[in-house]
């Protein structure tokens, strides 16, 4: 196994945006290597902090780090948030970090069979578990491949690729990243392929598909917003549009009051802000974090704080 890097995206203002009392309990959501977890832990003073992750390797490589804090690790993907506090006999917490997406070992551990740079195994389950990347492309339909590609990838020639998956498979099974790639190459315009790297986007669809990533993310942001006392704060890292936009929209409802018709004379719903948006526009790194990794270029982060339950 190959050692577990990873360059922490906006650290001091991630966490900055999570604490609030050294005395407090915080989460984790997407432990990774651990940076976020241990800038955090170095600020307890008689708190806690759950770290959760679904990839074996990640928290073995985080327990290493945080040798010594007062962390409990506990490997579960962030849609069990509410069973994992369950279990552990926590009511509230006073923050939630979770920072989405691939991580950089992952990445550039080709045998995860994440990176479109690789030729690898098609893998992509973070967990290393259950539906792979090779089951997705070997086995959708057509009309399944040509859906995620567009809902998760948000790819234009969604179709053409899907059609280009679904005649290649049909000479012999597609088993690597360098096939799924030269498959996507070979399906999208010339233009397109000098213009830009063309697999990215079919790329984080299949993954975003085998993780199911975006239906965790909606569920566990209402989760957590709901397990937070008041007080606590979130702070949540996006890597993509469709990401950050489903975090914006999840915020803005919970900063939003009275849904009454503008026609009503007085407020009948009796509905009240249950949070208070801390970040009004995201969070980018800087030009020195930008410079220093590359990879952080896409990050956006936004804040909430809990102001009634």
């Amino acid at each position: 196994m190959m050692e577990f890097k990873h360059t922490t995206v906006l650290l001091r203002e991630t966490v900055d945006g999570a604490f609030s009392d050294p005395k407090g309990v915080y989460a984790d959501l997407t432990t990774g290597g651990g940076g976020h977890s241990l800038e955090l832990a170095k600020r307890l003073s008689g708190g806690r902090l759950i770290c959760l992750d679904q990839d074996a390797e990640a928290l073995e490589a985080a327990g290493g780090r945080l040798k010594g804090y007062p962390v409990t690790f506990v490997r579960r993907n962030f849609r069990d948030l509410e069973k994992v506090l369950d279990e552990l006999g926590i009511e509230t917490l006073d923050g939630i970090i979770a920072d989405l997406g691939v991580s950089s070992h992952q990445l550039d551990d080709a045998e995860r069979g994440f990176s479109f740079h690789n030729d690898a195994p098609l893998d992509m389950r973070m967990s290393g578990e259950g539906l792979s990347a090779r089951d997705v492309v070997n086995d959708y339909t057509e009309e399944e491949l040509r859906r995620i590609l567009f809902k998760y990838g948000e790819e234009k020639f969604a179709p053409k690729i899907a059609r280009g998956i679904v005649t290649e498979r049909g000479n012999s099974p597609i088993e690597t990243t360098g096939q799924l790639a030269e498959i996507i190459k070979n399906s999208v315009p010339a233009a397109y392929r000098r213009e830009k790297n063309p697999c990215r986007k079919s790329f984080q669809a299949i993954r975003i598909e085998v993780n199911g990533e975006l239906d965790a993310l909606d569920s566990v942001l209402e989760i957590g917003f709901n397990r937070l006392k008041i007080g606590g704060r979130m702070s949540i890292i996006t890597f993509h549009s469709l990401e950050d936009r489903i975090v914006k929209n999840r915020f803005r409802e919970f900063c939003t009051g009275c849904t009454c018709p503008p026609e009503f004379p007085v407020c009948v719903c009796g509905k009240k802000p249950r949070g208070e948006l801390i970040t009004k526009k995201p969070i980018i790194p800087s030009a020195e974090e930008l410079e220093s990794n590359s990879r952080s270029r896409s990050a956006k982060l936004r804040v909430i704080r809990k102001i009634r339950d």
